[in-house]
């Protein structure tokens, strides 16, 4: 398992950061999605940390990090805010942003802020929507958004008793349909299902759904014209971007690819067949190829 050391941040939140790699080499750092930790990432890591300094930190809420209760302590913006003030406070000038899920998701945003000051000079997002193309989706496709109701449950306050009860894995039980599971490591597992069982732990794991203001509509709600949308603000990115898919995701469906070159200028997208939503650990060898492709190129 990986060594972590505590790295305690300006605004008052403590993460729990794998920090490895040569210190003066050039920066990656890895964003862990839901339900996950940062050893979503371990295959990428231990293939790259010979040549990058690849930092991996257990995000606010997560693991044994600060978890303020609340749910406006999970707002994006304090998200974003937590990678920021941890570049600060590892002493990194500059670094490839990297994430899943999640984690992806507050990588678009960071590398749309990063750009701007040269803080985030590359972009890797695997399996996680750009919040322009997935609001869209949720409001005009069908399929995206029945496979998104999970979404709304987890916002559920009304499920927080079954979760303080049972556990995280109960209400994943309960809010995942999908017909192929993902096969954890069992080691892994162990490790994820000790951090489920604390209810205090999962309602903050939870209150990253909760604080997003990306709207899921319900089944009966009406479906708009793709015309008639206006995307969110958000700006278009610059910097050289690598999108990796799992093409067998039931969460978030291959859609969410399409049309991504109108908010990205330098993308290169990798479709990973045969793999699921987990794609980072599911499929390491082709992740691992098409993140060493990507950096080389990019350098």
């Amino acid at each position: 398992m990986s060594e972590l050391t505590r790295v305690e941040l300006q605004n008052g939140i403590a993460l729990d950061v794998w920090d490895s790699g040569p210190r003066d080499a050039p920066a990656l750092i890895f964003l862990h999605g839901f339900p996950e930790n940062h050893r979503t990432w371990r295959h990428q890591i231990e293939h790259l940390n010979t040549r990058f300094r690849c930092i991996a930190p257990d995000q606010r809420g997560y693991g044994n990090s600060s978890r303020p209760e609340g749910v406006e302590h999970y707002d994006p913006q304090a998200l974003v805010g937590d990678i920021v003030a941890l570049a600060g406070a590892l002493d990194v000038a500059e670094f490839t942003v990297v994430g899943h899920d999640w984690g992806g998701a507050l990588a678009w945003g960071i590398a749309a802020l990063g750009q701007a000051t040269g803080l985030v000079t590359r972009a890797v997002i695997a399996n996680a929507p750009h919040p322009a193309v997935f609001q869209r989706l949720l409001l005009t496709d069908r399929a995206q958004r029945e496979a998104s109701q999970y979404m709304r449950t987890f916002r559920d306050p009304a499920n927080d008793a079954l979760v303080r009860e049972h556990g995280l894995g109960a209400l994943l039980q309960q809010a995942l349909s999908w017909t192929d599971r993902p096969d954890y490591d069992p080691a892994e597992l162990a490790v994820l299902m000790e951090q489920w069982s604390d209810p205090d732990r999962a309602i903050a794991m939870l209150n990253w759904y909760r604080a997003s203001g990306i709207g899921v509509p319900g089944m009966d709600d009406p479906y708009a014209d793709p015309a008639d949308v206006t995307p969110p603000p958000f700006p278009r990115l610059d910097i050289p971007t690598l999108v990796i898919w799992g093409m067998d995701d039931e969460a978030l469906l291959p859609a969410n690819i399409e049309g991504l070159d109108e908010w990205v200028s330098d993308l290169t997208i990798q479709r990973v067949p045969d793999a699921g939503h987990f794609v980072p650990w599911e499929a390491p060898d082709p992740v691992n190829a098409a993140m060493a492709r990507f950096l080389e190129k990019t350098a």
